[in-house]
């Protein structure tokens, strides 16, 4: 009997220490959780689809059938094989796969566009890089049968036009059935693909197939918004296509001097806005950007490349929205464009996603909290942190 009761009081200890530890670990996971988890849902659970003003005269159920949801990013720059470090693209394409997981599952859009720069190193990468960089791309951008994915390209998928072969934009094109000048058309709705990368202006020739598609399709979305009559006798044999007035989608911005117009808490730095933009690199041409203009006479333009978020009007009523970057690696505060889209007007609203800051600064808190634990559980505490250590040996006494 006596025995018995020494070995109770022997292990009682050992219950205690393993009583706390298992509390610890309970408390790291719980904030591993909540930081690597649950706060996409938390925080994109409180964006909603922005309404169509156009769609009021019309009926709830008439509504949601007519208007398209369609999200858009950009910018999403998977690390490669030469330039990324491992644990860097662990966390970053973590961040982006959960992120993009989150949206579709809470929002459930119709379609999502990724405005280019899907890669960061498409523009070099080897045949064995490539069909990596796309498998872990088809992996985090995975999507159900209910939306559509439409991919554009990017200076950093095909490389800036000097670097461009047909070579790297035929691989392009095949994993994400990709054409320069293509229309998709849904609800309604019109959408010119353009490959900005291709308007160069200088007679290459992808420039010279590219600019022959945008040319063709021009000429059949004109025809299709005139009525027809006698006079218009070189729209009596074009196919058809939908009166709605087009959206483009390209990689590169319209020309612009420089971001110093933008605003918005995810615009440029202020150190960089008033650096001037160089035209071929940093925007299209004034020359190319006329040339869009002209041919399409688009009511919504959509691009990326900036890595910022701009919003500017062009001929005075043209918006152009500049998607700011998807990924972490380029700004601390993502976002994505949620767009309701009729074929007569739109409405846009932007999700921001969980601020990396935050997050790092959640960890740091629980991580000084943890330490303050440890040491009043073994009563290593200096004389500030006394009350704790005595609240702690109090539980122990009880």
């Amino acid at each position: 009997m006596l025995s018995s009761s020494s070995t109770t009081v022997k292990n009682l200890p050992l219950k205690k220490r393993l009583c706390f530890l298992l509390k610890l670990v309970c408390f790291v996971s719980s904030v591993l959780i909540f930081c690597e988890f649950l706060i996409y849902y938390v925080v994109i659970f409180q964006c909603r689809w922005p309404e169509v003003k156009g769609g009021a005269h019309m009926g709830k159920k008439e509504t949601s059938a007519s208007v398209l949801k369609a999200i858009i990013l950009a910018d999403t720059h998977l690390l490669g094989e030469i330039k990324g470090h491992w644990l860097d693209k662990l966390r970053r394409e973590w961040q982006m796969e959960r992120s993009f997981q989150t949206a579709l599952w809470l929002l459930q859009p119709d379609i999502v566009f990724i405005l280019g720069d899907v890669f960061d190193e498409g523009k070099w990468s080897s045949p064995q890089a490539w069909a990596d960089d796309v498998r872990r791309f088809r992996k985090m951008f995975r999507y159900p049968v209910s939306t559509e994915l439409v991919v554009i390209i990017g200076n950093h998928d095909i490389g800036f036009h000097y670097e461009m072969t047909t070579y790297k934009v035929n691989r392009f094109e095949k994993v994400f059935n990709f054409t320069s000048g293509k229309l998709i058309t849904r609800k309604g709705i019109n959408f010119v693909i353009v490959n900005s990368v291709a308007m160069e202006g200088d007679g290459c020739a992808i420039c010279r197939t590219s600019e022959a598609k945008l040319v063709a399709l021009s000429h059949k979305l004109n025809c299709s918004q005139q009525k027809l009559n006698h006079s218009n006798k070189r729209c009596s044999d074009v196919e058809k296509l939908p009166p709605s007035v087009p959206i483009l989608l390209q990689h590169y911005p319209l020309y612009r001097k420089s971001d110093a117009e933008c605003s918005g808490e995810d615009s440029a730095p202020p150190e960089e806005k008033n650096i001037p933009f160089k035209e071929k690199y940093d925007v299209l041409s004034q020359e190319a950007s006329q040339k869009l203009i002209w041919w399409f006479h688009p009511r919504l333009i959509l691009s990326g490349h900036t890595h910022s978020a701009c919003e500017v009007l062009h001929a005075g009523k043209i918006p152009e929205i500049s998607v700011p970057s998807f990924s972490w690696r380029n700004r601390n505060n993502p976002s994505f464009i949620m767009g309701s889209i009729t074929p007569t007007d739109f409405s846009l609203q932007k999700c921001f996603l969980p601020y990396e800051s935050r997050v790092f600064t959640i960890y740091c808190a629980a991580g000084a909290l943890l330490v303050i634990l440890v040491l009043a559980h073994f009563q290593l505490l200096t004389p500030p942190f006394y009350f704790a250590q005595r609240l702690i040996s109090k539980h122990k006494a009880v």
